[in-house]
């Protein structure tokens, strides 16, 4: 994923949206997190990394925000020693937990600065956390005795992805740290929930959408094979860059008007406002003629909710809602 999405925003610029968890009593004490638990040793094989496991991490640095959330989700606050990069707001449910892990470094931190934690796995969201310009491979890491876990959206050999990747990495991240219950737990209530959100969209026409993150010269999009993608088509929309085969990737403004979207996602984070967002959009005369220009059809939605992370399964439902207005009344 683009380094150049990474960039903190004040909270009080997005909407703070309860995840799943906030519907209930929220994360729930880790099942015996941090010691040996049946299961034990697990073996995983990750983005074409193989790990054993012979008792739970005790010492986790988390380096994206979405992967965080997924352990505070959990209920593995307490295993945590570190986190870095915040994309966009922290929603309410997981603040306290936040609150409570150290910041290694606001962006990813050095090789030298992760391992003066003394880590025993490094969680990253993205493959930019493993960067090897910064000396931070998983080759690098685990020559220093640390393990690490890359999240499944960003795993090259697998091609596209879905929800049942989602599910997938709660349930090897609910196996890693001895708290598959939970995982599953969790699971059951997101698949709850994508079947409320489908069974009120039965029958709508899918709109078309072009997602739009950054870009000036060009537009950096949504594509394919990520799992925003998928978000889109659950919630009744049409991706017209779904034949872009990336998670993201760069669009002419030229294929944009050509692919004539009738809504236009922004993409909520970094420095850059919604309103910034909107006016560059509306005021590029190449664009009058789009039919979400023309009609200023926006909806908006936060990074974190666009990634493979906890918050997908209820995002599906609040996208819908903009796409959709009418299938709520």
């Amino acid at each position: 994923m683009s380094l150049r999405r990474h960039a903190l925003i004040p909270a009080a610029l997005l909407p703070l949206l309860l995840p799943l968890a906030a519907c209930g009593s929220g994360p729930e004490p880790a099942e015996h997190a941090g010691a040996p638990a049946a299961g034990f040793p697990y073996t995983v094989a990750n983005c074409g990394v193989r790990t054993t496991f012979e008792a739970p991490p005790k010492r986790v640095v988390t380096m994206n925000q979405h992967v965080t959330e997924i352990m505070i989700e959990l209920g593995l606050t307490n295993s945590l020693v570190g986190t870095a990069w915040l994309d966009d707001a922290v929603l309410p449910a997981y603040e306290k937990a936040y609150e409570s892990v150290p910041v290694v470094a606001k962006e990813y931190p050095s090789k030298e600065k992760l391992l003066s934690v003394n880590p025993d796995l490094v969680y990253g969201g993205y493959t930019s956390a493993f960067a090897a310009k910064d000396g931070r491979t998983r080759d690098d890491l685990a020559d220093a005795g640390v393990d690490t876990r890359l999240n499944l959206e960003n795993c090259p050999e697998d091609g596209g992805t879905s929800m049942d990747d989602l599910f997938r990495e709660i349930k090897e991240v609910g196996r890693t740290f001895g708290v598959a219950g939970r995982a599953g737990r969790w699971t059951a209530d997101a698949r709850a929930t994508l079947a409320t959100t489908a069974a009120g969209l039965k029958g709508v026409k899918p709109v078309p959408v072009f997602v739009y993150d950054s870009g000036d010269k060009t537009a950096f999009t949504a594509g394919g094979a990520g799992i925003g993608n998928e978000l889109i088509e659950r919630a009744g929309g049409r991706n017209v860059f779904a034949d872009l085969d990336k998670s993201f990737g760069d669009a002419t403004w030229e294929q944009v008007v050509a692919r004539r979207p009738e809504t236009i996602v922004i993409y909520d984070y970094g420095s850059t406002t919604v309103a910034q967002k909107k006016k560059r959009l509306l005021e590029d005369p190449v664009l009058k003629d789009v039919p979400a220009i023309r009609n200023k059809r926006f909806a908006v939605m936060p990074l974190s909710d666009a990634v493979l992370g906890v918050r997908a399964p209820a995002a599906v439902g609040r996208l819908a809602d903009q796409l959709h207005p009418e299938a709520g009344e």
